[in-house]
């Protein structure tokens, strides 16, 4: 089992390529065990929302639909 405070502690933050300006800020990072955690850039220390490897698929295929 993952623990993940550890995983988003230490975790590599980019800024998504889909951020706009403004109020559009997003970041993503992989995780250990094929996760991935995206969360609001504009407060770091806020949730984050961590996706499976079928949910960030699923978020990726829904991004590229739009």
């Amino acid at each position: 089992m993952i623990n993940l405070q550890r995983a988003l502690s230490g975790a590599t933050w980019r800024t998504s390529s889909h951020s706009g300006s403004g109020d559009q800020c997003v970041e993503v990072a992989p995780l250990s065990s094929d996760l991935h955690a995206v969360r609001d850039s504009k407060d770091p220390g806020g949730p984050a929302l961590v996706l499976t490897p079928d949910a960030w698929r699923t978020l990726l295929a829904s991004i590229r639909e739009v």
